[in-house]
């Protein structure tokens, strides 16, 4: 039996980072978190590409550009969108999802969601804490993991 698993460590890593800048005072929560949990793994900044959006619908397209490029292991995508009076806040949270997801799909390369989509704003910003839970931290260590882990399984020697 072979086990695949990450040894955690960004160092050679380069990110690309798509932020949405609706709600962007939670969104620079997010992107603050990620920053300092890239550093701390070992993720150089001259090695992160940060691209801001005007939105978390606008945010698929970005990350499916940045995750074509050879120069780039892995993208993550940050946003916040909070529950209003219609139907909208389904349909983006929905399609980004959906988009976030696909982009992954279609490059190879690991696509991290990390939207955060809520009742209220309180509920957002619970995850967005500049000490304490911030989803942004989260998508960093999972962005530097699934890097290793992809790496580990195309050079993998086994019956795969």
């Amino acid at each position: 039996m072979q086990t695949i698993q990450s040894k955690n460590s960004g160092k050679g890593f380069r990110i690309g980072i798509v932020v949405s800048r609706f709600n962007e005072h939670i969104t620079n929560r997010l992107l603050d978190g990620c920053l300092d949990e890239l550093t701390k793994l070992g993720v150089k900044k001259n090695d992160v590409t940060v691209v801001w959006v005007p939105g978390a619908f606008e945010i698929p397209l970005v990350s499916v550009e940045l995750a074509k490029k050879k120069n780039i292991d892995a993208v993550i995508c940050l946003g916040a969108i909070v529950k209003g009076e219609t139907l909208h806040y389904d349909l983006v949270a929905n399609e980004s999802a959906r988009g976030i997801a696909q982009a992954s799909l279609m490059t190879g390369k690991p696509v991290i969601f990390e939207v955060l989509a809520a009742d209220t704003m309180l509920l957002v910003e619970k995850r967005a804490q500049v000490k304490g839970d911030n989803k942004g931290r989260d998508a960093a260590k999972a962005a530097v993991e699934m890097i290793d882990v992809m790496k580990k399984i195309k050079n993998a020697v086994c019956s795969m």
